[in-house]
C-alpha cells in the first residue's frame, strides 16, 4: 500500500513537471562540450519512451541528440553540448530547442529555451577570423611598408593583455620580410614592402592568448594585388554603328572595351547624354528612350566621347570616339485585298478559270514594287493552282474521281515588301473542290438459276453496278417490275426470292432492276440511273410420282416350251404433268426363276428351251415392278405395280382321230377398292381457343359453388333473433282481429319523436306516438 501511494506521488510530480513546459535555463558561455544543459524524468511502464530534438532555432550543430536511460518504468532524459559547441553571447545569446516524448499512443511537445550569459572573464576568437575558411583581405602590392593592413578586433583584446602571434612559417625565400602583428591586433605588412610579390597569397595562423591560460586560433589570408598601370588604352578604334529606330529603350547597342586596371566608363560628351547610357562596369552602351526618327530628325546620328579611367586612379584614362546612326526600319507589312481566299469551284472547272484578282499597297511607300509567292502546304499538290500578275487561275485539271485526287487545295499567297528589315504579308487560299454527277451507273445483265423447291429468302445472286463517279459506286437498287416475287436489295443489289416458285406454271422470269446513284454531287438532288434485265430460270423439280392404272393385276397364261409371249403391258402417267411420258420400268421382286422381263413397258415371259424342268402344275408368280420417271429432273420418284401372273403349261387332248390344241387366255380384271376413313382434325388456332374458353368455364363454376356453400355455412351459424318483442301483441280475450298492435321496443328508434301519450281501451296500458309517423311504442 505504501509503494502504491508512493507511486501515485512520482505520476503526480511527473505529470505536473510534462504540463510545467516550457523550461527556461541560463549557460554560461565558458561551457564547453558535454554539458549537462536540463535533465528531467519519464515515468513509462507499459512501452519504450523516446525523446527527440525536433528542431534548434536558429539552427546550430551544439546541442546533442537527448539521451534517455531508466528502468522499471522509470526514464532519465538529458539535453547536453555537442563536440562542436562554441558558446559566445556576444554572436547568439538565445537558443530556442523543440523536444518530442512519446510514450505509446502519448506524444507531447515542450520547448527548452537557453539563453547563453556573457562571461567577462571569458575570452574567445569569433568572426570571420576564428571560422574554418578564416579571414580574407586583399592589399596591392605597391602598399607602403610597414602599413597596417588588418585589425584583429577581439573583446577584451587590449584591456586583459592579450598576447598576439602569427605562428604560421615565414622564413625566405618565399618573401624578403615576415609580416607582423603587434597586441594591438593590427597587422602589418613587411619591412621590405611587397613589390613584385602580386598574384600571391599568404595565410598566416595567428595565435591570441590571454590570462589564466585561454588561448584561441584563427586564420588570415592575404592576397597581393598587381599595381594599376598608368597605362589606359581602348581595345577598338573609333567606331561607326547603325541601329534600327525600332529599339526599345534600354536596349543593348554596343560594348567597349578598354585595356587598364579596375576600369570604369563613363560618357564625356554628349553631357547629359539624352538617348545612350554607358554601363559604368561592364561598359555596355544602352539606349535610354525610343528613337523617334519622325518626331526628331537629330536621332538620326550622334556622337559620342566615351571615357574609360582607372578607379584609384582617375587621371590614368583614354576617350573613344562613337558615332551612332539609327536607321528607319519597316514597321508595317504590305496590305492586301482580300486578305482572305476561301471559294469552292466544281471539279470540271476548265484549266485557266480566274479564281481572284489580288490588290497589294505597302502602306510606308505606296510606289515601292511588291513580290509574290505563291506556297502550297501540300507538296504532294503544287500544280493544281497558279498565280502570275495578281492573279490566281486553276492551272490543272481537278477531276475528283481519280485515284489521290485532292478535294481540298491550302496554299499561302506571299507578299515581300522592299523595306528592312523586309516585312511579308501572307494571304491564306483555300479553295474546295465540289463533286459533279458527270457518270450514270452502269451493270450487266444477269442470268439466275433457281430450283422450284426453293424456300422464300433465299439469295439467287448479286446485281453488281459500277459508277466512276467519287465516292465510287454509291448505288442503289430497286426493281421496277412490282409486284414480283423477287426482291433486290436496295444498298448491295442482292437478289431474294420472296414466294414459292412452279416449274409447271411458269419457267421464266424477267425484270428490270434500276441503278440509282447517290451522294456524287454538290447537289444531293441531281442523280443519274441505269438499268440492266435479270433473268431468272427455274428449274424442273420432280414433285410427282407416277400413278399406274390399274395399279394391281392378276392374269393367267398358257404356255408352251421354248415359247416366249408378252404378258400385259403395263400403263403409267402423270396427271399432274402429262407432258412427261418417259419413265423406267424394272422387275423388282416375284421374278425368282427370272422367267419374266420387262420390255419397255410390256411384260414379257421367256420359257427357255434349256431352262429348268418342265413344270406340269400350275404356279403363281406375285410380281413387283417399279416404275420411276426419267430425265434431269430430280429428285426420280417411283411407283410400284403389282401384277400376279398364273401360270398354266400347255395340255394334249386326244379325241377320237384328231388332236388340236387351243389356248385360253383369260384375262381377270382386277376390282380396285377404295376405303375412305373420315377424322376431323380442327385447326391450331380452334384448339387453343376451345381449351381456353374451358378453363375459364371450369373457373366460373368453382367460383359460383364457392360462393354458394359461403352463403349457406352462414345462414347456419347467423342466431335466431329474440322475436319476443316483435310478435303481434294480441289479449287473450279479444274476440277478433279488431286491433292489432306492433309492439316495437324504445330501443328500435333511438331517434324516434314521440309527441303524444295515450291509454289504450283493451288493456289500460300507456303508450307513446307519433302523430306525424304514426309510431307508437308501450311504456
Amino acid at each position: 500500500m505504501v509503494l502504491l501511494s508512493l507511486l501515485v506521488i512520482l505520476f503526480a510530480l511527473i505529470i505536473s513537471d510534462l504540463h510545467g513546459l516550457p523550461w527556461f535555463i541560463n549557460v554560461s558561455e565558458r561551457r564547453g562540450p558535454g554539458t549537462v544543459l536540463q535533465s528531467f524524468s519519464f515515468n513509462c511502464s507499459s512501452h519504450t519512451p523516446t525523446l527527440e530534438l525536433l528542431s534548434v532555432q536558429p539552427p546550430t550543430t551544439f546541442f546533442n541528440t537527448p539521451s534517455l536511460a531508466g528502468r522499471q518504468g522509470i526514464y532519465v532524459g538529458k539535453v547536453t553540448l555537442s563536440s562542436s559547441a562554441r558558446l559566445d553571447a556576444l554572436a547568439i545569446n538565445h537558443y530556442e530547442l523543440q523536444l518530442q516524448y512519446t510514450c505509446g499512443s502519448l506524444v507531447e511537445q515542450a520547448s527548452l529555451f537557453v539563453d547563453v550569459q556573457r562571461d567577462p572573464d571569458h575570452t574567445q576568437c569569433a568572426g570571420r577570423f576564428a571560422s574554418p575558411a578564416g579571414e580574407i583581405i586583399q592589399v596591392p602590392e605597391t602598399v607602403t611598408p610597414g602599413a597596417r593592413l588588418y585589425t584583429l578586433l577581439l573583446p577584451g583584446l587590449e584591456t586583459q593583455g592579450a598576447q598576439v602571434n602569427i605562428t604560421s612559417a615565414q622564413d625566405p625565400p618565399y618573401f624578403l620580410g615576415p609580416f607582423s602583428i603587434n597586441e594591438k591586433g593590427w597587422l602589418q605588412a613587411p619591412s621590405q614592402g611587397l613589390k613584385g610579390q602580386a598574384s600571391k597569397v599568404f595565410q598566416l595562423q595567428i595565435s591570441v592568448s590571454f590570462g589564466q591560460g585561454q588561448s584561441c586560433k584563427g586564420m588570415l589570408t592575404v592576397k597581393v594585388l598587381p599595381a594599376p598601370s598608368s597605362q589606359v588604352s581602348f581595345l577598338q578604334k573609333a567606331q561607326n554603328i547603325t541601329i534600327p529606330d525600332n529599339l526599345d529603350p534600354g536596349s543593348e547597342v554596343a560594348q567597349v572595351q578598354a585595356k587598364g586596371y579596375n576600369l570604369r566608363y563613363e560618357i564625356c560628351s554628349p553631357v547629359p547624354s539624352p538617348l545612350y547610357s554607358i554601363g559604368h562596369a561592364d561598359g555596355v552602351l544602352r539606349t535610354t528612350s525610343p528613337l523617334d526618327l519622325a518626331g526628331s530628325p537629330r536621332v538620326m546620328a550622334t556622337r559620342l566621347w566615351v571615357k574609360a579611367f582607372e578607379l584609384l586612379q582617375p587621371w590614368a584614362n583614354a576617350e573613344l570616339e562613337f558615332i551612332v546612326n539609327v536607321q528607319s526600319v519597316n514597321h508595317w507589312p504590305p496590305l492586301c485585298f482580300p486578305a482572305l481566299l476561301v471559294t469552292q469551284i466544281p471539279e470540271t472547272t476548265p484549266v485557266g478559270t480566274v479564281l481572284s484578282t489580288f490588290t497589294c499597297t505597302d502602306p510606308e511607300n505606296t510606289g515601292t514594287a511588291l513580290d509574290y509567292q505563291l506556297w502550297f502546304h501540300n507538296p504532294s499538290d503544287p500544280a493544281s493552282l497558279c498565280f502570275q500578275d495578281r492573279v490566281l487561275e486553276v492551272n490543272a485539271t481537278l477531276d475528283c474521281d481519280t485515284p489521290g485526287a485532292h478535294f481540298q487545295h491550302t496554299a499561302s499567297i506571299l507578299v515581300l515588301d522592299g523595306g528592312q528589315p523586309q516585312m511579308t504579308t501572307e494571304v491564306p487560299v483555300q479553295v474546295m473542290v465540289t463533286l459533279v454527277n458527270e457518270f450514270s451507273p452502269v451493270c450487266a445483265s444477269h442470268t439466275f438459276r433457281i430450283r422450284e423447291d426453293a424456300r422464300p429468302h433465299t439469295l439467287l445472286g448479286s446485281v453488281v453496278g459500277t459508277d466512276m463517279d467519287y465516292p465510287h459506286n454509291a448505288i442503289e437498287y430497286y426493281n421496277l417490275d412490282e409486284p414480283t416475287i423477287f426482291a433486290v436489295d436496295r444498298l448491295r443489289g442482292e437478289v431474294h426470292l420472296l414466294g414459292t416458285l412452279d416449274y409447271e406454271q411458269q419457267r421464266l422470269y424477267k425484270f428490270t432492276v434500276l441503278l440509282i446513284d447517290h451522294g456524287q454531287d454538290w447537289d444531293p438532288t441531281h442523280h443519274l440511273s441505269g438499268s440492266c434485265t435479270v433473268t431468272i430460270e427455274v428449274e424442273d423439280v420432280n414433285d410427282y410420282a407416277p400413278e399406274c392404272e390399274p395399279p394391281f393385276q392378276e392374269l393367267t397364261i398358257y404356255t408352251a416350251l421354248g415359247q416366249t409371249m408378252e404378258v400385259t403391258k403395263v400403263s403409267c402417267w402423270i396427271p399432274q404433268e402429262p407432258q412427261r411420258l418417259d419413265f423406267s420400268y424394272n422387275i423388282v421382286g416375284g421374278n425368282n426363276e427370272s422367267r419374266f422381263r420387262m420390255q419397255g413397258a410390256v411384260l414379257v415371259h421367256d420359257d427357255p428351251m434349256l431352262g429348268p424342268p418342265w413344270r406340269e402344275q400350275s404356279c403363281t408368280y406375285e410380281l413387283l415392278i417399279r416404275v420411276a420417271d426419267v430425265g434431269s429432273s430430280i429428285p426420280h420418284l417411283s411407283t410400284t405395280a403389282t401384277i400376279i401372273v398364273h401360270l398354266d403349261p400347255w395340255r394334249a387332248s386326244t379325241v377320237a382321230t384328231s388332236t388340236h390344241r387351243a389356248t385360253v387366255t383369260t384375262t381377270m380384271t382386277p376390282m380396285l377398292m377404295t376405303g375412305i376413313e373420315a377424322f376431323w382434325k380442327p385447326e391450331p388456332w380452334f384448339v387453343v381457343v376451345l381449351t381456353v374458353t374451358t378453363v375459364l368455364l371450369l373457373l366460373a363454376l368453382g367460383w359460383l359453388v364457392i360462393r354458394l356453400f359461403q352463403g349457406l355455412a352462414q345462414l347456419l351459424q347467423a342466431p335466431s333473433k329474440p322475436v319476443q318483442d316483435l310478435l303481434l301483441n294480441r289479449t287473450d280475450d279479444d274476440p277478433g282481429p279488431s286491433r292489432v298492435h306492433f309492439f316495437v321496443p324504445s330501443h328500435f328508434f333511438p331517434q324516434e319523436h314521440f309527441d303524444g301519450r295515450a291509454q289504450d281501451s283493451r288493456t289500460g296500458r300507456d303508450y307513446l306516438f307519433n302523430t306525424r309517423t304514426g309510431a307508437w311504442c308501450w311504456l
